[in-house]
């Protein structure tokens, strides 16, 4: 079935609690094109996708809304929430999806970046490897995690070491595709230090390919940035090398 073969429906356009906007006309999918998009990874912007009203309500509103959400999950699955074991689950999860692993949705998150003076006029490429993240799979809420490695070469200013762990650990907590996170933090990185000679490689395991579906576990993905001077194939090979990767990346 192609994309095209949609029915175009709209959520109820009530006024919603805590300020929420009303919600815009959505396209529903069919199983098979769901199924397909989920199972080929497939996204569709480079932005993460977020409505208008994303941060309306505030952070302790949205762990309740997801408690009782998540509550409701737990009670249609048949779990018994008396006992003591799950009864704390609901709000250790919403707890968790607000505070932790979907904390790079808001942007009030994002870390503050701080450039130097390139003083000491080193001129070649810096790079930082084995950047170790999780993130989650936005087509079944699983994780994704492996390693991340940047690489720039000064335009006049550095970075501190630590913020390039940071912004990889911010674009990384929120739900995503591996090629839009590679995106994101290889533009950021771009904007931040002012010059376009950026790279970018990641190498992930999805456990929504491991643990379902094909059920391969021994599989990973690997995908890449590669901005003004590390386009061009001697600086690339150098990027690479310093990685041990194969070099027809």
């Amino acid at each position: 079935m192609k994309q095209n073969e949609t029915l175009l429906n709209t959520r109820p356009s009530g006024s919603m609690n805590n300020g929420e906007m009303k919600h815009k006309p959505f396209v529903e999918l069919s199983d098979v094109i769901i199924d397909e998009i989920g199972d080929n990874h497939v996204s569709t912007s480079v932005n993460t996708p977020l409505r208008e009203d994303a941060f309306v309500m505030s952070e302790d509103q949205k762990i309740e809304k997801i408690e009782e959400h998540f509550r409701s999950i737990m009670e249609i699955m048949g779990l018994d929430l008396t006992d003591d074991s799950l009864k704390g689950t609901p709000r250790r999860v919403a707890k968790m999806y607000v505070k932790e692993i979907f904390s790079g949705l808001n942007p009030a998150n994002k870390p503050a970046v701080t450039l130097f003076e390139n003083k000491y006029k080193y001129n070649e490429m810096l790079v930082e490897k084995d950047i170790s993240f999780f993130s989650n799979c936005e087509h079944h809420f699983v994780p994704i995690f492996g390693k991340a490695h940047v690489a720039y070469i000064s335009s006049g200013k550095v970075i501190g070491l630590s913020k390039l762990n940071r912004l990889v650990q911010y674009f990384a907590k929120r739900p995503q595709v591996q090629e839009r996170l590679t995106m994101q933090i290889g533009k950021e990185l771009q904007a931040a230090l002012n010059t376009d000679d950026v790279a970018v490689v990641i190498d992930a395991k999805h456990m929504c390919v491991a643990s379902r579906g094909v059920n391969d576990v021994t599989s990973s993905t690997v995908t890449s940035f590669y901005g003004g001077k590390f386009k061009e194939d001697s600086v690339k090979q150098e990027f690479l090398k310093y990685l041990e990767l194969k070099t027809d990346i």
